[in-house]
């Protein structure tokens, strides 16, 4: 299915920002940086940023009504006013607001989704209404980013969501980062320290494959698998998988027993090639490897490509991956290029 895409944002248009699982943007010890980074939303992209009615309620009063998060979504989508909706932060129940959704609204309503994380199931939602949305940067945990946001993350939100021409080749950056500092307001004027990047490796595959984008985050699909969410086997026909694990790092066996499920439905066989995302902290970097080859060759698919090692997920900094995107990897440069625009 091919999916809806959305009219490309530009400056001076309004977007919403939603609490879709933790509410920590209306905490008063977090507050602070909600509102970094919607200045930063302002200054750099030319965005007016308006809150929806419990994106900052707070996380407790945000736990306790998943309708209302699940409200605030149907409400952005609605809203002719509204361009665009960015997510705050990820967290672990988005799931929760399933019973409350309404898909045919948001179908009728396309526009850009952005966030990453649990915000998977968001992305999902918008999958099974048939629009694309993008995975990519949250308010709190990249827009926030401590002094500045990295050039390399504001460049690929620009290409993907504000530019109507092709996406085409995404190089790896050349730093990274995934120090976590405490979310305290005096930490704001102290930088992440950052690390050389060894690039994109290629774990297996010859020649060049293209296919549609479908993925997420590996923890928050396996939530997903079997509910209303998750899509059919044709979905997952000649595309490009795309995974990342969270800040959680999960072992290498849990890894392994989520690809096996993939296998054992059939999707391995169907898919085009993988991309996988740089681990948290790197933790588990050649274990992960070891994992995705070795479910691979279970099901004998020893010859799919599989490029390793990208900027998106829990990393810093990162790029935008769109949903239903024409995405291609080249075995032979170890390269990755998205063939479509983003936006409309």
């Amino acid at each position: 299915m091919k999916l809806i895409n959305p009219e490309g944002l530009k400056p001076g248009d309004t977007v919403a920002s939603v609490s879709l699982s933790w509410g920590g943007a209306g905490d008063p010890e977090i507050n602070w940086r909600y509102l970094l980074g919607k200045k930063r939303l302002e200054d750099i992209f030319g965005l007016k940023v308006v809150e929806m009615s419990t994106t900052l309620k707070g996380s407790g009063y945000v736990y306790n009504h998943p309708e209302e998060r699940a409200k605030d979504l149907m409400d952005a989508f609605k809203d002719p006013e509204i361009r665009g909706v960015f997510s705050c932060i990820g967290g672990d129940d988005s799931i929760r607001m399933l019973p409350y959704i309404d898909y045919e609204l948001i179908r009728e309503n396309p526009k850009v989704f952005i966030g990453y994380s649990d915000t998977t199931i968001t992305h999902l939602i918008c999958h099974k209404a048939g629009i694309s949305s993008f995975y990519g940067p949250s308010i709190l945990a990249e827009m926030a980013e401590n002094v500045e946001m990295h050039q390399y993350t504001v460049d690929w939100i620009k290409k993907c969501l504000f530019d109507n021409d092709v996406i085409g080749r995404i190089q790896p950056t050349e730093l990274w980062t995934s120090e976590r500092l405490p979310w305290e307001e005096g930490n704001r004027d102290i930088k992440r320290k950052m690390l050389p990047n060894n690039g994109y490796e290629l774990l297996q595959g010859e020649g060049t494959v293209e296919g549609r984008l479908f993925g997420g985050c590996v923890e928050v699909l396996e939530m997903a698998k079997g509910t209303e969410i998750w899509p059919d086997l044709d979905t997952f026909n000649s595309a490009i998988l795309f995974l990342e694990t969270s800040e959680d790092m999960p072992n290498p066996e849990n890894l392994l027993y989520a690809l096996r499920n993939y296998g054992a439905q059939g999707i391995l066989e169907r898919i085009n090639g993988m991309i996988f995302g740089k681990p948290y902290h790197n933790k588990y970097y050649d274990e992960y490897k070891d994992v995705i080859k070795k479910a691979l060759k279970e099901y004998s698919l020893e010859s799919l490509p599989v490029l390793y090692n990208l900027s998106f997920g829990h990393t810093s900094p990162m790029i935008v991956l769109p949903y239903g995107a024409l995405a291609e990897i080249d075995c032979i440069q170890s390269a990755f290029s998205i063939l479509e625009p983003g936006v409309l």
